[in-house]
């Protein structure tokens, strides 16, 4: 089952009440649907519950019943039509629309003065052309109509709403989307989805935690190759003192670093520090170390 069924079953559950609200589902329904024209309705859908939704949504929003409905039985795509003229008529009437005109579908923003009927649109709108990408692969929630005036508003009304959207123009059809996380999660929560949107903010906090973890065993693998190649310079300084017979005549204090580097050459420096007998601090081993490697450099010229 996708996000976007299991995000549609979870806004299907909410009551149809406020006849308002019903109205501005509906309208959304009809903008970007199949089709919606002065003669015909058109909605199809493969989800069940979004098909027991419809009947009650339309009937409460516009006292209708669909003239065409399908088998509740019957797997797949189901199709509501509609197509007497004077359901239409009604319907159109209703919208804002004048029945005696050809019909340029437009977003009427007389019927969405209130938030309740904004989110309840706006729901409509995701019922029927919308789809959202599982989060933990990626951000991405799409509203998709074949009508461009109506996409054009659709971006002033989301903007107004404080989710400013991108749009695209895809295979003659008009997409109105998101890629950002919290844009999702707010876009999710007004339209009556909370555990849609907690499980966006949910994967976002996993992928957030991978990606810090993967980072720290990135800079500790980057660390830890940088004292290995550290260590084997130190390995190998001490080992030309050794060679030239100039170790055995150092200060004691260095043929004890020394020493000690030989013995645990796997050893980081803050490990090796804790050798000495007393310990001595990090600092002070990294030190003894530097004179070690420049001791040897200079004898590698000669000048021991």
């Amino acid at each position: 089952m996708s996000f976007s069924y299991e995000t549609k079953n979870e806004l299907c559950r909410l009551p149809v009440q406020k006849l308002c609200c019903a109205r501005a589902e509906a309208y959304g329904i009809l903008l970007y649907c199949s089709t919606f024209s002065s003669t015909e309705v058109r909605i199809v859908t493969e989800n069940p519950n979004f098909s027991a939704r419809l009947p009650k949504l339309f009937h409460r929003a516009f006292g209708l019943r669909f003239d065409r409905q399908p088998d509740p039985d019957q797997p797949g795509k189901q199709v509501f039509q509609m197509t007497e003229r004077q359901k239409m008529d009604h319907i159109v009437n209703l919208l804002g629309y004048d029945p005696r005109q050809n019909l340029v579908l437009h977003i009427n923003f007389a019927l969405l003065e209130d938030a309740c009927c904004r989110a309840s649109f706006l729901r409509g709108i995701f019922f029927a052309g919308g789809s959202i990408t599982d989060p933990l692969k990626r951000y991405h929630l799409e509203l998709t109509t074949s009508h461009l005036q109506v996409s054009r508003e659709l971006g002033v009304l989301l903007r107004e709403s404080g989710y400013p959207p991108k749009s695209v123009t895809r295979n003659g059809s008009f997409v109105t989307y998101f890629k950002q996380s919290d844009q999702i999660e707010d876009f999710l929560t007004l339209i009556g989805a909370p555990v849609a949107a907690m499980n966006v903010m949910t994967a976002k906090m996993e992928k957030d935690l991978r990606n810090s973890v993967n980072r720290r065993l990135n800079c500790d693998s980057a660390n830890l190759d940088k004292a290995v190649l550290a260590a084997q310079e130190q390995l190998e300084a001490i080992r030309r003192l050794q060679e030239a017979g100039v170790l055995e005549t150092l200060p004691e204090k260095l043929r004890q670093t020394a020493s000690l580097r030989l013995q645990n050459p796997e050893l980081t420096l803050s490990e090796l520090a804790e050798q000495f007998d007393p310990p001595v601090t990090k600092s002070c081993l990294n030190h003894r170390l530097r004179r070690l490697l420049k001791l040897a450099g200079t004898h590698a010229k000669g000048d021991v």
